[in-house]
């Protein structure tokens, strides 16, 4: 599978903008800090982002950056597809030259696992993701709120950011 830090990085910065999404324009580095992602790096991302209308910049003190869409219209496989990345399991790249220049024995195999990978990721939303449990989880300890899982719920509790 061809999916690099690349493609996983842009998930999760624009995973991390639809988190915070709404207050203000959400600066690169707030999500380089919260998420351990170097600034330039995301900088190279937002770029690409950019350029495919996912994200819209706003320039000058107190600028960032903001969905272009809603978080139920962007989807992973999107998002992946915008740094140049795909999701290909096939060990030539989908060009059927796998052995002796032409197929080799499982290349269908993986073509339809490569097909089926990219359909699960364009049926999810970064919306979808904003709402899982695990998520919630981690921005609550990223963004420094513990949180207490019990049998009845969840309960947040807010401490300082140097606790």
């Amino acid at each position: 599978m061809r999916l690099t830090t690349k493609g996983r990085y842009a998930v999760t910065a624009m995973l991390d903008l639809a988190i915070h999404h709404g207050q203000r324009p959400i600066a690169l580095a707030d999500i380089a800090q919260r998420e351990g992602i170097s600034l330039s790096y995301l900088e190279q991302l937002f770029a690409r982002l950019r350029r495919r209308s996912l994200v819209t910049s706003v320039r000058g003190p107190g600028g960032g950056y903001n969905l272009a869409r809603d978080a139920r219209e962007i989807f992973v496989a999107e998002v992946i597809a915008a740094v140049d990345e795909n999701v290909d399991t096939t060990r030539c790249g989908g060009a059927h030259n796998c052995q002796n220049n032409g197929p080799c024995l499982t290349h269908d195999l993986w073509r339809d696992l490569s097909d089926r990978i990219y359909e699960y990721l364009n049926r999810i939303s970064l919306q979808d993701l904003v709402d899982r449990q695990g998520v919630r989880e981690a921005t609550a300890r990223l963004d420094g709120v513990v949180r207490e899982v019990r049998g009845d719920g969840v309960r947040v509790d807010p401490v300082s950011a140097g606790a």
